[in-house]
């Protein structure tokens, strides 16, 4: 039943506030909720000591101050905040974690450039009738729950919490 969270609550967390960032631009609050709550509940199922939870929790503490300063710069939305810090606790203080933030920078960067692109077209997009949802043509924002969600989808396998469930299947 652990590794059955393990494998799937984080990923599918982070899907379901991909897709909802791109189709509403906006990331629910129940998703960071859920992948926080399910960390405590499955890390010391999964053998994580409480010295190992506690380095997992300072993760999210550190990674929610970064965020709350972008945040307080108008640099990061909220919910991209929040869910950078819900999926920090997973990672924990580990190299994963630093994979984890390094692929969303990329991917992030590569999302804004796409869509800079598109909005620069956004006339030709229209007229083409391709389905692509109207906010992301002219929005501000950037839908970064996209790229945290690449980012995790890339860089969980190497987690302690993933690497721990493996090992129990062998």
């Amino acid at each position: 039943m652990t590794e059955a969270a393990i494998f799937v609550v984080f990923p599918l967390c982070l899907a379901i506030a991909a897709f909802s960032d791109f189709f509403t631009m906006t990331i629910p609050n129940r998703v960071s909720a859920i992948l926080l709550a399910t960390f405590i509940i499955v890390a010391p199922l999964a053998g994580l000591s409480v010295a190992e939870i506690g380095t997992h929790l300072l993760a999210g503490l550190i990674v929610f101050g970064i965020c709350f300063g972008l945040f307080a710069l108008n640099v990061m939305g909220g919910g991209d905040a929040k869910l950078l810090t819900a999926s920090a606790v997973w990672f924990g203080m580990t190299p994963s974690l630093l994979s984890f933030v390094i692929h969303v920078s990329m991917y992030g960067g590569a999302l804004t450039l796409l869509l800079l692109a598109l909005r620069a077209r956004t006339d030709m997009i229209l007229a083409s009738g391709l389905p692509v949802p109207n906010h992301l043509l002219t929005a501000k924002k950037v839908p970064y729950g996209i790229a945290i969600g690449i980012a995790a989808f890339v860089t969980y396998p190497a987690s302690p919490l993933m690497q721990a469930a493996l090992a129990r299947l062998h």
